[in-house]
């Protein structure tokens, strides 16, 4: 058993068996308990879902407060892994709503029901798990070979910001995604859903065979992940100007997007009711930027202080955003209502 003690990526390997194999339970009770049978999934039921996973990350987190107090858990770059863990997964958090209007127009796009939904986006875990630790893994040997980068982050998330502040969004075309051209030109793809099932075997229409189709579900499956992966792209750089270790920053991200697939089902319906939490959201952009540059020429800034205002920040977002957009569910019809 003593190569449970290997290093791996700064961590004993055992760490990282534990969180991986959180994530598998969590997977295989969702899929497997929860959602033996594929049904719609109502806005009270993604709530509690979503409130289950909100539960299981501060949990996590709790964990990373004992380790650290005791000694077991010590941060790469020694910065507190607690603050760091919060604040990071609060970014991911919310940096992920944007990613639920993409979301819920590729379903749209590919014609998915809803009680197929929920089934492709837990499968898409598996993508993303793969897809950010690669990720993380690039930005972590990037910035332990050259400190610099650092500041190649924090320029890029001010700029992120800036343009969040001051771009009109633009229409999102899902016919026109690079993904969607490519299956289509590469893959033999059906034009109606089997079900639940990404993949079936049919005749070829030229020569009569057997052979292994895809199906929409699948396709739709392939864009999302292709899909987090450019919305990865901010907010990766963001948690490594908060904490440059991987295992935080990678155990961080995780969580927020475990919990993000329960909550779409309930964010679908209100998206519109957070318009102004964008904004918010390029302040702490901004904010995460420009602390990156102080905390590189002149020392760490304080994390629990950095926490704070990131907390306040969105919190002031999503209170405005309730506020400006009060009376919206009766124009959009989106209303909640009990399961």
């Amino acid at each position: 058993m003593d190569f449970l003690f290997l290093v791996f990526v700064g961590k004993p390997l055992w760490l990282w068996l534990l969180f991986l194999g959180i994530v598998i339970a969590l997977m295989v009770f969702d899929l497997g308990v929860l959602h033996k049978d594929d049904h719609e999934l109502g806005v009270a039921e993604s709530l509690k879902l979503s409130a289950f996973y909100i539960f299981i990350a501060i949990l996590f987190g709790g964990y990373i407060w004992w380790a650290w107090q005791n000694g077991t858990l010590v941060t790469s770059d020694g910065t507190n892994p607690v603050a760091a863990y919060f604040q990071g997964y609060i970014i991911e958090k919310v940096l992920s709503i944007d990613n639920v209007f993409v979301i819920s127009l590729i379903f749209g796009y590919f014609a998915i029901p809803r009680k197929y939904q929920y089934r492709a986006l837990v499968w898409g875990i598996i993508g993303v798990i793969i897809l950010r630790g690669i990720m993380i893994a690039i930005g972590a040997e990037l910035i332990s070979n050259y400190a610099w980068v650092t500041l190649v982050f924090a320029a890029f998330l001010a700029f992120t910001g800036v343009k969040m502040l001051v771009v009109p969004e633009g229409d999102t075309d899902v016919s026109k995604n690079p993904v969607v051209k490519l299956t289509a030109k590469y893959m033999n793809v059906t034009k109606d859903l089997h079900g639940q099932k990404f993949f079936v075997r049919q005749p070829h229409p030229t020569t009569g065979k057997l052979v292994l189709f895809a199906t929409p579900l699948f396709v739709a499956l392939i864009v999302i992940n292709f899909a987090d992966l450019i919305f990865a792209v901010d907010s990766v750089p963001a948690i490594f100007l908060i904490t440059t270790d991987t295992f935080i920053v990678y155990t961080a991200n995780i969580m927020a997007i475990l919990g993000l697939r329960a909550l779409y089902f309930a964010l679908a319906a209100l998206v519109h009711r957070f318009h102004y939490l964008k904004y918010a959201l390029a302040v702490v952009l901004i904010f995460i930027g420009l602390k990156g540059f102080y905390s590189y020429f002149f020392g760490k800034f304080d994390p629990y202080l950095s926490l704070a205002i990131t907390i306040g920040i969105i919190a002031a977002g999503i209170v405005y955003s309730l506020w400006k957009t009060r009376g919206d569910d009766d124009e959009h019809g989106t209303a909640i209502k009990a399961d």
